[in-house]
């Protein structure tokens, strides 16, 4: 009874000592994605309301990415990828907040088996081009030794590849990942690699800004840290309530799949020391995370 009237009384101060800095609504530009879900929950139940932060959804990792580019968002989920991207555009960019870790919520399907697509003379691959969608791709390619030359790359955001039906008279590869994969695969569509079984390859998820923002509202992006540890630890307390306050950010999911895609992502928001120094060489750097 005294460690609930300790939380309680922790998150009264923590919303009653906000500060001036969180006068200015702040935006977080994110993107369908069941490693965000925590902040999809966390709008729902208000927490962000109290500090004043808004959320910006989009359809795709790149949209989201663009919305920060241009100057629409301070904060933005991102993989790595779309971190580097950001980064090597100009912007003064850093990782504050690590959320999860892809553990098969990102993948590789197709119509064909691999044995068809490693023999054959042309393949239509389906992704977000400038996204981490790339990089599993070329990692996909590498592992069975597939040649670039015999690709055709089909640049389509994840709400137009989910539409995308089997078709027997061309070999087929779709990126994609949570919560579009459900789609896709009752469609026809077989998984024939994901970030579960493919080693070479780590996925990141993490709320990035920059210098400027962070200096300028420290405080509320503590609180913000603290509200995403609130967030995963409640919606994995009562993944009933969770499903049906987020689903409506995740394409309506079913709550199995919903359950299903959970096991599909390492929360990651409270990293060992382990895997801070595994992804320091990536741009982590363990003294700029909010821990």
């Amino acid at each position: 009874m005294k460690q609930i009237l300790f939380i309680a009384l922790f998150f009264t101060l923590l919303f009653t000592s906000c500060s001036q800095e969180n006068k200015k609504e702040l935006h977080i530009s994110t993107n369908s994605w069941i490693g965000y879900a925590p902040l999809f929950y966390a709008k729902e139940k208000g927490y962000l309301d109290k500090l004043n932060i808004e959320l910006i959804t989009n359809i795709s990792l790149a949209e989201a990415a663009n919305i920060y580019d241009i100057g629409k968002a301070e904060i933005v989920t991102t993989t790595q990828h779309e971190y580097y991207s950001l980064k090597n555009s100009g912007h003064d960019i850093i990782p504050v907040i690590l959320l999860d870790r892809s553990n098969g919520g990102d993948m590789v399907l197709s119509n064909k088996n691999i044995n068809t697509l490693i023999h054959a003379k042309k393949i239509y691959a389906y992704l977000e081009i400038d996204s981490i969608n790339a990089e599993i791709l070329q990692d996909f390619l590498k592992r069975y030794n597939i040649s670039e030359k015999k690709m055709v790359f089909i640049n389509k955001d994840q709400s137009q590849i989910e539409s995308l039906q089997p078709q027997d008279d061309k070999n087929m590869l779709v990126v994609t990942y949570v919560p579009y994969n459900i789609k896709l695969k009752k469609s026809g569509f077989k998984e024939l690699a994901s970030t579960k079984k493919m080693s070479t390859i780590m996925v990141i998820d993490a709320l990035c800004t920059n210098e400027s923002t962070l200096k300028n509202n420290k405080e509320r992006l503590h609180q913000l840290k603290a509200v995403i540890d609130r967030s995963i630890q409640e919606l994995q307390a009562d993944k009933r309530a969770s499903y049906n306050l987020v689903k409506r950010y995740l394409e309506n999911m079913s709550y199995g799949d919903y359950i299903d895609s959970l096991e599909l992502i390492k929360w990651i928001n409270k990293p060992s020391q382990k895997l801070l120094k595994r992804i320091e060489p990536m741009g982590y750097e363990a003294k700029q995370l909010i821990q």
